[in-house]
């Protein structure tokens, strides 16, 4: 059985630069990103038409959901789309002075796991928050098409499935090339030929031959996304619905870097926090130490626990949410960047933690030993470098 396989796949007969816009997940706290893009795509067909940005979501989206499966009718009935039958694209997305390359394909949702602990050959990285799920399968339960944002990571340190197809491109059919907008860089993407196909597909079910842990894809981008679809499968048994477009990304890209996610800790009793924090890790943690700095506006200093989880930040919010169970006035925020943990713990009543970050290789393994990891455990690089919308797929 392949875990991943060829599909129909839509993409615009033209204005692929109007047509692409960057995942409905990013740039939540910032209206006039999404502002200018409705200036500059207009009335022309675009993904933006279809997709509703998560900095409209509200308690009642039904008014919008309801126009934007119109759209994806029309889009259908239109002509709007060609249909590329039976194929995988491989795609080279240039921002930041680097190349990332991938291949787009179909996994079937009955691989996926996205429950902690999961034994399935694809699972989430991080844990998914489940009072996330419900609206957004309001938007994708009666959608006729589906736009993907999903990048699932393999681990391929001898880069054995995408990068040769860098080699080859020439001898593929492009299936577009153009800038995307506001600073996304360039992407190219080509058509496989059917022995390209098979060779991506044989090297990837290699990458689990002998293994006890039969994980191979675990999501990059997206999750919350791909618990979605999973979800709608589930309520409606439609087998369109069974499979979802991803694109599949090796982590050990030059172009992908692994950020820390550090932790800040608000209307706390810092000196209590600590206290109870290496008691709990004491009592319940192993023979392995794990160094953590410490910052309040009073001090600056390094903590050295037992660990629980196999990675620092693991350790660090297994206890930090029990703790704030039993303290709901601390509040917590997810910072990128030492000096912005630094200036926020000047304030009183803060505490903040920095930690070593995730290196490339540990992700995997780390998945293996604890399920899929605390929220928030790393960034995948800046929301300009997320993936764009440009494929889509019918899922009625």
């Amino acid at each position: 059985m392949k875990h991943f396989t060829p599909a129909d796949i839509l993409l615009p007969k033209k204005d692929f630069e109007t047509w692409a816009v960057v995942a409905c997940d990013q740039y939540t706290s910032e209206p006039d990103y999404w502002h200018d893009v409705e200036r500059i795509v207009g009335d022309q067909p675009s993904a933006l038409h279809i997709i509703l940005p998560e900095i409209y979501l509200s308690d009642d989206n039904s008014a919008r959901i309801g126009a934007i499966n119109e759209k994806m009718q029309a889009y259908l009935d239109g002509d709007v789309f060609d249909r590329h039958e039976n194929s995988m694209i491989y795609v080279e997305r240039e921002s930041n002075n680097t190349i990332r390359r991938g291949v787009v394909g179909l996994i079937d949702l009955e691989d996926y796991d996205y429950r902690k602990g999961a034994t399935a050959a694809i699972r989430a990285t991080e844990a998914t928050v489940l009072e996330r799920i419900p609206p957004r399968v309001q938007i994708r339960k009666d959608a006729p098409l589906e736009l993907p944002h999903i990048l699932l990571l393999i681990d391929d340190p001898t880069r054995s499935v995408i990068e040769p197809l860098s080699a080859q491109k020439e001898r593929f059919t492009r299936a577009y090339g153009f800038e995307l907008m506001k600073d996304g860089g360039h992407i190219d993407g080509y058509f496989l030929s059917e022995e390209a196909i098979s060779r991506v597909q044989n090297a990837l079910e290699a990458l689990t031959d002998g293994k006890d842990d039969q994980l191979l894809f675990a999501v990059g981008d997206g999750n919350h996304s791909l618990a979605t679809a999973k979800e709608c499968y589930n309520q409606s048994h439609n087998p369109l619905a069974r499979y979802a477009l991803v694109e599949v990304v090796n982590i050990h890209d030059e172009s992908i870097e692994f950020e820390p996610i550090y932790r800040v800790l608000f209307h706390v009793d810092a000196e209590d926090f600590i206290e109870k924090f290496s008691s709990y890790t004491d009592t319940h943690g192993s023979g392995i130490r794990q160094t953590f700095r410490c910052i309040t506006p009073e001090a600056d200093g390094e903590l050295e626990v037992k660990s629980t989880a196999k990675l620092p930040v693991g350790t660090l919010q297994g206890f930090i949410d029990l703790y704030m169970k039993e303290h709901p006035e601390v509040g917590i925020d997810y910072i990128h960047g030492e000096e912005v943990v630094e200036s926020l713990c000047k304030e009183q009543g803060t505490l903040g933690f920095l930690f070593d970050g995730m290196e490339k290789d540990e992700l995997f393994p780390a998945i293996a030993a604890d399920g899929s990891l605390p929220r928030k455990t790393f960034s995948m690089g800046h929301a300009k470098d997320k993936r764009y919308y440009i494929e889509a797929r019918k899922i009625k």
